[in-house]
């Protein structure tokens, strides 16, 4: 849900939010079964089951990987397992209870030079090598969700979850924390007649707080716990208040309204060390409201158009500089948006066109090589573009007319990203660094009613982009293109994939930094080489 639409769940950040929906016993697979293998020692397995047993379902799912990965000082391992069971009581009430874990360890070969990236992309950072530098992360999520439907149109969601997550993080420091979250939500959604027009109304609130309790040593060779350097519990509190409106002006077209209360907390209590941060408490407050028009043209085809605000509250990680905590301020911006999408039987689109014009946003400056960026806030700055996404069936029966034909499907997504300053005392309107201008995905597969599909794809950046604020060093743009082909059936899928098949040396991000002066740094993420992956699935 992208930007305000996310409003629906509370959600108020600038890029929107993402509604994660699990399998459950009535859409799952009684027992399924996958394997992956490939390139750079690639292992990955998973089993799932899931079924209806009276008013109770249930679904479980385990996964292992293991990597050695493509660059030096960059294997991972990890397990991760999910389940939920859901119990009906009538109709118009039931609950689900969900819990997962991971364990992942991680080495990080880190950034390096950007002629160290496109002549040895595999080559990990020394320092990272060096000090071993890793990211080991265990955690434990448990919630619950319950629906109860109090009238014919009016439907409550309610709920709590808590987290336990422990990290072991030795890089510029050997960081040592356990982060313990809690929080809940109720949101009523409410559909009727008012004044002889269709309207839907939907009000809720958020509740999510959490403590980490951290401990930051010195990173000797090896990834050695050293003195300890400081101590610090952190606690934070996070409450949203949100109210969205549908109301049905015509049949086919409605006035979208909505509201956002955010109210944040960040309260830091230094316990001592070598080099203590301070403590401190801060308090963030903001109101964001959302006005827009949707317009359903016929059943296949919507425009819309709105003008929202969001907020975005640092977090801890993003609150303290050089040991002064609380210095970053809320981000805020005004967004506006104008865009239409639908299908037809034989194409598909999403467009977009967007301005957001924002205050003080976070931007996470990387100060001096093999150190963590710092967080400071840009004063105003400019996020405008367009998006574009969708599919064309270019060509269909090419083996003959059938009641299932073959088809050829050219599906792509592209962005043009216009970011840059509005007139800042330091970087005047330079174009903020570390995103393509121009970026493309796109594929051309051959669809077989037999259940085969196969063809290339291509990413593309042609264009080079910037990797500090003052413009003086550029990341070079790329293309790569790979080949696929798959079969499924309903019992039983599989696939083969070869990914940047010329092995084209690239740069796939960078970390961004202030002024570098043209000077090449440990800033820049080389992209994987050759690799080809195949595995399968099958269902029962």
């Amino acid at each position: 849900f992208k930007g305000a639409n996310a409003l629906r769940y509370g959600a108020n950040s600038l890029g929107g939010a993402i509604n994660l929906v699990s399998p459950t016993g009535y859409d799952a697979d009684m027992f399924g079964a996958g394997l992956d293998v490939g390139s750079f020692g690639l292992r990955k397995a998973h089993v799932s089951a899931g079924n209806v047993v009276g008013p109770l379902d249930y679904f479980i799912n385990l996964t292992a990987l293991e990597e050695d990965g493509f660059r030096d000082h960059s294997e991972r391992k990890g397990f991760w397992g999910n389940a939920n069971l859901g119990y009906r009581f009538s109709e118009d009430f039931e609950t689900r209870f969900y819990i997962s874990g991971t364990s992942s360890d991680q080495r990080m070969p880190g950034q390096v030079t950007k002629a160290t990236a496109l002549t040895n992309p595999s080559a990990a950072a020394a320092t990272e090598t060096l000090y071993d530098h890793q990211r080991n992360i265990d955690t434990l999520l448990y919630a619950n969700k319950s629906s109860l439907r109090l009238a014919p149109d009016t439907l409550l969601e309610f709920g709590a979850f808590g987290s336990n997550r422990r990290v072991k993080h030795p890089i510029f420091r050997w960081i040592d924390y356990t982060v313990q979250d809690y929080g809940g939500f109720a949101r009523l959604s409410d559909e009727r007649t008012v004044f002889g027009h269709r309207n839907r109304l939907v009000v809720g609130f958020n509740l999510h707080n959490g403590e980490n309790d951290e401990e930051r040593f010195e990173n000797l060779p090896g990834a050695v716990k050293g003195p300890l350097e400081t101590s610090n519990l952190d606690k934070s509190e996070n409450y949203t208040f949100y109210a969205e409106n549908s109301f049905s002006l015509l049949p086919d077209m409605a006035l979208v309204t909505g509201l956002q209360y955010l109210y944040a907390v960040r309260d830091r209590t230094n316990r001592g060390g070598r080099n203590p941060d301070l403590s401190g408490r801060s308090t963030f407050d903001a109101w964001s409201p959302k006005l827009g028009i949707v317009w359903d043209v016929d059943p296949g085809w919507q425009v819309f158009a709105n003008v929202s605000r969001s907020a975005e509250v640092p977090s801890f990680g993003e609150d303290t500089v050089a040991s002064t905590p609380f210095s970053a301020k809320m981000q805020e911006s005004t967004t506006y948006e104008i865009g239409t999408r639908g299908q037809r039987d034989s194409y598909r689109w999403d467009v977009a066109l967007y301005r957001a014009e924002i205050d003080n946003e976070l931007q996470c400056i990387t100060t001096a090589p093999w150190s963590p960026c710092t967080v400071t806030n840009a004063d105003r700055t400019i996020h405008q573009g367009l998006e574009l996404g969708g599919g064309i069936e270019i060509i269909q029966g090419m083996l003959g007319k059938s009641s299932r034909p073959d088809k050829l499907w050219l599906n792509a997504a592209y962005s043009f990203n216009d970011f840059r300053f509005d007139n800042d005392a330091l970087w005047g309107d330079n174009e903020l660094p570390g995103a393509p201008r121009h970026f493309l995905r796109a594929e051309l597969m051959y669809q077989h009613p037999s259940g085969f599909s196969f063809g290339p794809n291509a990413e593309w950046a042609p264009q080079s982009y910037f990797v500090d604020n003052a413009n003086t060093l550029k990341s070079d743009g790329y293309a790569i293109w790979g080949l696929k082909l798959g079969y499924e059936r309903e019992n039983f899928s599989a696939y083969v994939e070869g990914r940047n098949l010329s092995d084209r040396k690239y740069i796939s991000s960078v970390s961004v930094a202030g002024d570098l002066g043209g000077m090449d740094g440990n800033y820049f993420n080389p992209g994987t080489g050759r690799s080809v992956y195949a595995g399968m699935k099958l269902r029962w």
